[in-house]
């Protein structure tokens, strides 16, 4: 059964505000990830989340496998030089985000 995606606002806004040819890329590998949600190649980050990495040229994305409710979620998009700062905020994003699913 394929997985559904789902960005965080944050990564919707960090997604928008790259070139439309990068947007084009992200894009495409990240539904890919419906069918396979840890390709070969994804590496897991040392987090208190399971965050994964997916590379993508120069960019990276930052996300979340639920394996429970069938959802990848994508917590944060950008140049691979940024994207892991702030790590300890998406843990918090990621609480919020599951705390909004619950409740609906």
């Amino acid at each position: 059964m394929p997985y559904t995606v789902e960005f965080l606002k944050t990564a919707e806004e960090e997604l928008a505000g790259l070139s439309k040819d990068a947007q084009r890329q992200i894009v495409k590998r990240v539904e890919s990830l419906k069918d396979d949600p840890r390709p070969a190649g994804v590496k897991r980050l040392k987090s208190p989340e399971k965050f994964l990495r997916l590379r993508i040229g120069d960019y990276r994305v930052i996300y979340l496998v639920e394996g429970r409710h069938l959802v990848v979620l994508v917590v944060k998009v950008g140049a691979r030089k940024k994207i892991y700062d702030g790590l300890g905020v998406l843990v918090r994003r990621v609480k919020n985000w599951r705390q909004a699913r619950t409740r609906s």
